[in-house]
């Protein structure tokens, strides 16, 4: 009897890397998920272990996804700053 057993990636080292680097709340959802993979498969439960590691997966790539949205609307608001400084005519000496 040739038993196999079904290979389901985790996804942990993109959830830890999501977030140490992007977005911590969706990164540690990430992991979460990633950390059930392995307990799910040992069980048995190969649709399970791949519903979590597509939700990791998920959960990681909104973490990317976020923190490229919170620094491009950093740098507009900086952006948007400097400019209202530039054009009150201050020189920026009191």
């Amino acid at each position: 009897m040739n038993t196999t057993t079904a290979q389901v990636p985790n996804n942990l080292v993109w959830a830890i890397l999501s977030t140490l680097f992007c977005c911590l709340p969706a990164g540690i959802v990430s992991i979460v998920y990633a950390a059930q993979v392995n307990g799910k498969l040992a069980a048995g439960d190969v649709a399970g272990a791949r519903d979590s590691a597509d939700k990791a997966k998920k959960w990681a790539m909104w973490s990317a996804i976020a923190a490229v949205v919170v620094g491009v609307l950093y740098v507009i608001l900086i952006m948007a700053v400097g400019g209202l400084g530039a054009l009150s005519g201050g020189n920026g000496s009191y």
